[in-house]
């Protein structure tokens, strides 16, 4: 029973970061705009979290700080693809390159040359909110006693779903993505609100990013983001671009991540070789997407430019 349930905590802890990318691109992609450039704006959020981390020693402002960054990534990518008519996926590979890059050459000049940031003390990292409630080393105590990440990131599927689907600024998204021609007929301002799916896009991812470096570990380092935005990209398009089933394929590709650091556990009377168990979560990914790629029907106007006047 322990071990199923460290299974389950750990499941929670690796789709995380996960399920708030994956929201975005949601917002993103339904508005008509594909959002390549997840992985770099998941990276520029965990580098700007993790120093804001270090040097406010608040973590819920640096987590704030790593959503804000990602959003100014999305920003540029919102100018080169709405205003420029850039192509989608070259601007997405852009952000990918220019963002690490970028959280390369800042953390060198702010910690002195050094390509990792210090570490955050635990004091300092974000609260994991059932500490203490349970009987510590308990099944309960490993299931429930995540990071506060964990918890919000659930509590934003249903806000995400409710958004999309209940509100009026959802509709629009929507619309957007499907005809943005039909949309513009009826006063929408189609560039505003592809504009904001991006930027909240970017938010997300960032968020993502700064899942990772206050609860995942304790600082930033280069290879912290290793194809996590690519994943959730895969759990957007699984989840045919509605956020629960989104969710839902991020805490697969979380649970892929749990069984590979659950069989590279050196008490297990076997052992498995550390770089197969590393190819776990990308091995499922690409059967998922095989599997499942062509019963998923994106928004009709999903990478079309489009300019007012437009049908």
């Amino acid at each position: 029973m322990q071990d199923l349930a460290l299974i389950i905590s750990t499941t929670l802890m690796y789709s995380t970061p996960l399920i708030y990318t994956a929201l975005g691109g949601v917002f993103s992609e339904n508005s008509g705009i594909i959002n390549i450039g997840l992985e770099g704006m998941m990276t520029i959020g965990a580098f700007s979290a993790a120093a804001a981390g270090v040097i406010t020693g608040n973590p819920w402002i640096a987590f704030l700080v790593g959503g804000l960054a990602g959003a100014l990534f999305a920003l540029i990518h919102a100018i080169a693809t709405i205003n420029f008519n850039a192509d989608h996926t070259i601007s997405g590979v852009a952000i990918n390159l220019l963002a690490p890059g970028l959280a390369l050459f800042l953390s060198k000049i702010m910690f002195d040359g050094a390509t990792t940031t210090p570490t955050i003390p635990m004091e300092d990292k974000m609260p994991r909110l059932f500490n203490g409630i349970f009987e510590s080393g308990g099944t309960l105590d490993t299931i429930f006693n995540n990071y506060a990440t964990v918890y919000i990131a659930f509590i934003l599927i249903a806000v995400v779903y409710y958004v999309l689907y209940k509100t009026k600024f959802g509709l629009r998204i929507r619309a957007v993505g499907e005809h943005p021609g039909a949309a513009d007929t009826l006063g929408i301002n189609v560039t505003k609100v592809r504009y904001s799916g991006v930027i909240i896009s970017g938010f997300l991812a960032g968020l993502g990013g700064a899942s990772m470096s206050l609860a995942l570990v304790s600082s930033f380092r280069p290879t912290l983001v290793s194809g996590q935005g690519y994943i959730a990209m895969a759990a957007v398009i699984f989840g045919k671009w509605r956020p629960q089933w989104a969710a839902l394929a991020c805490l697969l590709f979380g649970f892929s991540t749990a069984l590979s650091v659950y069989f590279g556990s050196p008490t297990l009377p076997f052992t498995i070789n550390e770089n197969l168990l590393s190819m776990i979560p990308y091995i499922v990914t690409l059967i998922v997407l095989v599997l499942f790629v062509k019963n998923s029907k994106a928004p009709s106007a999903l990478g079309n430019a489009y300019k007012k006047g437009e049908r």
